[in-house]
């Protein structure tokens, strides 16, 4: 588990392609990989990888699969690129963000960028078969930090975000631009109410759903626009 609060930013050193495994060897800044061990996970750019090989004080190595490659953005990179990087949690820890997986939902491409001295708002894409998971005020995961949607609209598919100097200093996010695709892990707790919420109103309105459906959609909404959960404690 990791909780969503970016350690460190790293550099990839090298990438090596075998057998539609590909292993990234990715420079830490000192001290991240102290007591890392063959086997520990590390957050990258929100996708949960394995150590295989410690090189140096400094340098260590994952394989990823094929499916991970065809699913995140970590297919797309290359020798000088940076990412996000976390260590997992230890037991005890406390969660500055919110509890996270390391498993990628989707990929979300970014639409605006609107940036100032002091604040930098980003406005990413939402698939369809997501939207009803994203809620204003409430939690989502992008390239493995936990980070607050500040205004959503669900219609239109996308969702903002604020990112407050620290972040931006820590983080890839100041290097993102229109067009560049990011990582996005939904909130479990969110997605577990909303499909307990979406199960009930299905078995109370039986065969009533899909008329109330046509209805809704005549007036431009849906029954996902009645669903109102709140942002759950982390």
């Amino acid at each position: 588990m990791f909780t969503g609060i970016i350690q460190a930013v790293a550099s990839i050193a090298a990438l090596r392609d075998q057998n539609g495994l590909r292993t990234f060897t990715l420079d830490f800044p000192e001290g991240f990989c102290q007591d890392l061990a063959i086997g520990a996970s590390v957050s990258t750019d929100g996708v949960c990888l394995t150590v295989t090989e410690i090189l140096s004080p400094t340098r260590a190595t994952f394989d990823v699969m094929l499916q991970s490659l065809n699913i995140t953005t970590l297919g797309g990179y290359a020798v000088g690129g940076r990412v996000n990087v976390e260590r997992a949690a230890k037991d005890g820890a406390e969660i500055g963000g919110h509890p996270l997986s390391g498993h990628v939902d989707f990929t979300s491409p970014v639409l605006g960028v609107a940036s100032s001295d002091t604040n930098h708002r980003i406005r990413f894409g939402i698939p369809e078969g997501f939207r009803h998971y994203v809620f204003a005020k409430g939690y989502i995961a992008i390239n493995g930090a936990s980070l607050t949607v500040s205004e959503v609209d669900r219609h239109a598919g996308w969702f903002e975000v604020w990112l407050i100097p620290e972040t931006r200093r820590m983080t890839v996010f100041e290097s993102k631009g229109v067009g560049d695709l990011l990582n996005v892990e939904i909130d479990r707790s969110t997605q577990v109410v909303v499909d307990t919420v979406r199960e009930t109103v299905q078995q109370s309105l039986g065969r009533l759903q899909p008329v109330l459906e046509a209805l809704l959609k005549e007036k431009g909404l849906s029954l996902d626009d009645f669903i109102d959960v709140p942002k759950l404690p982390g």
